[in-house]
């Protein structure tokens, strides 16, 4: 078997020509592409395009291409988790870079500039509800970028301070850190945005430190993550997607960024549920800037 050859068990493709999961054809993908968790949030996102060229649907996963002021923009729901971004990433790429009818790596490396705008918990005092935060670093709780080669490209260094401070306990699993797009974050995340250190964590209760009827393994981890310090830099937020976004978007030579609107924040204990009639404040943002 060739190398360079994807086979039908590892790249599936089904019988119309679209991706496994996202059902899309490489025809249908934008190089601009904005990532969001929930598909309703689809139809907010493309409510200001000029104009749609497709939509897809299949589970969780809602596409729509179209134009932004000249702009050639998808914009796609993942669900919820890591897990969802590695599938997401992954068929994106495939899209973008291997021959569907060779199943070969195309010559020419096609990048994908990816934006997630998400929603967040606070951390700081400086991050109250309605602050857009853009993740300059994530720290990833879920262990997903693991499973991959190539690991010495991460922040390693950052990592294990991070560990070191925070006191990590090893059945946790090995966190890991990834830098967002250098120039993708100066593009995006100008003065009304706070750039911040964000970790993705593998769920929304226990991951994050809430204790509802199940105790904690370590229930003095949010406070420790609170007042984590390393070289100016602290923790400002909990979401569930950022780390592998950055990670593999690295990995696979694409440009990537998370923005997410604080809806709680934890130290404060507060909350706001109504939060989807302001989050588009920050989705006109990222379609103007991208």
């Amino acid at each position: 078997m060739e190398e360079n050859y994807f086979a039908p068990s590892e790249l599936i493709i089904n019988e119309d020509g679209g991706i496994f999961h996202l059902h899309l054809k490489p025809q249908q993908l934008a190089d601009k592409v904005i990532l969001v968790g929930d598909p309703g949030r689809v139809a907010l996102v493309a409510s200001h395009f000029d104009g749609v060229e497709c939509e897809v649907n299949n589970r969780e996963f809602r596409t729509i291409t179209g134009k932004f002021k000249n702009k050639r923009i998808t914009v796609l729901s993942t669900g919820i988790g890591c897990d969802n971004i590695d599938i997401v990433l992954n068929e994106l790429d495939a899209l973008a870079n291997i021959d569907f009818e060779t199943r070969k790596e195309k010559t020419n490396f096609r990048q994908l500039t990816l934006v997630r705008i998400g929603t967040c918990g606070g951390l700081q005092h400086n991050t109250p509800i309605g602050t857009f935060i853009a993740s300059e670093k994530s720290i990833g709780f879920d262990g997903l970028l693991n499973y991959y080669a190539n690991r010495e490209k991460l922040d390693v260094e950052f990592e294990e301070e991070f560990k070191k401070q925070v006191k990590w306990l090893p059945q946790l699993g090995n966190p890991y850190v990834a830098n967002a797009d250098k120039e993708l974050l100066e593009q995006i995340a100008q003065d009304d945005m706070v750039r911040g250190v964000t970790i993705a964590c593998g769920g929304f209760f226990g991951p994050q430190g809430r204790r509802l009827r199940v105790p904690l393994a370590d229930p003095q981890l949010n406070g420790k993550i609170v007042e984590f310090e390393y070289k100016g830099h602290k923790v400002t937020n909990f979401e569930m997607e950022s780390s592998a976004l950055a990670g593999l978007a690295q990995h696979m030579g694409h440009k990537a960024l998370t923005c997410c609107m604080v809806i709680a924040n934890r130290r404060q204990k507060e909350a706001n549920v109504g939060y989807k009639n302001t989050i588009d404040g920050l989705i006109k943002k990222v379609l103007e800037r991208i």
